[in-house]
């Protein structure tokens, strides 16, 4: 038997409530966000008004197009802290080999750097570029000397030879502070190559007590930058020939 479509269950009587019983609107709840008569926040209206507010900060805050006007950029630029002209950047510079540059700090402000951002340019250059480029002058400076030795020497061949018969005699007649010290110039491995031919033996003992004082003087300026690092031809100089003179050669 087919069912009786027309038999339904009455529906439940709409609850009235009560106008005292409706929740009053907080005061931290503004009007058009509160549903007076059910009490409720409107939620749609919320949901609206925040996509609004984060589609116009987004807009704010958003770098402008390179169609923009150009008043539109430089009030952009400004908002972020871009001053008007790269003059007005105030690098603190972290080594005397990284200094502000004009040049540089032009094409830092073409590109909408803030101060911040420039300073930290610099910093990175003093810390990360400057003991690579130390290092670069370095190894070019040892393949210079390397090839006045090879011309000393007769070639590639005789100075390798060379080099392993100093290096053996140095170690067992020098010591290792003087035969470092040496081994770093051209004029020192030339100057152990000449005290080797002669059999020179290292400091004399008769003038073994004032030396002392001489070599801890050169000790004292390997130990400087300008020596270790920066190889400064002069100061390098210096040092080798303080410690010919300390060894007779």
């Amino acid at each position: 038997m087919s069912e009786n479509l027309l038999e339904v269950e009455p529906l439940p009587a709409e609850e009235v409530v009560p106008e005292d019983a409706v929740p009053a609107r907080p005061e931290d709840v503004p009007e058009k966000f509160w549903d007076a008569g059910r009490g409720v926040l409107r939620t749609e209206a919320l949901l609206k008004s925040y996509r609004e507010l984060e589609r116009k900060l987004s807009a704010r805050f958003a770098p402008p197009g390179e169609d923009a006007p150009e008043e539109e950029r430089l009030r952009f630029r400004r908002a972020i802290g871009v001053p008007d002209t790269a003059e007005e950047y105030a690098v603190e510079p972290r080594h005397e080999l990284v200094g502000p540059d004009p040049e540089v700090n032009a094409v830092l402000h073409r590109a909408g750097f803030t101060p911040a951002q420039v300073q930290l340019v610099y910093d990175l250059a003093a810390e990360r570029l400057l003991p690579i480029v130390a290092e670069a002058a370095s190894n070019l400076e040892a393949e210079r000397q390397r090839d006045r030795l090879r011309a000393e020497f007769g070639g590639e061949a005789r100075y390798c030879r060379t080099a392993g018969q100093i290096s053996a005699w140095g170690k067992a007649n020098l010591p290792p502070e003087v035969l470092a010290a040496l081994s770093t110039t051209a004029d020192g491995v030339i100057a152990l190559a000449r005290m080797m031919e002669k059999g020179e033996p290292v400091l004399s003992r008769q003038a073994e007590a004032p030396a002392a004082a001489d070599e801890a003087a050169l000790r004292r300026m390997m130990r400087d930058p300008r020596y270790w690092r920066s190889r400064e031809p002069d100061f390098v100089k210096r040092v080798t020939e303080g410690f010919r003179r300390l060894t007779g050669g």
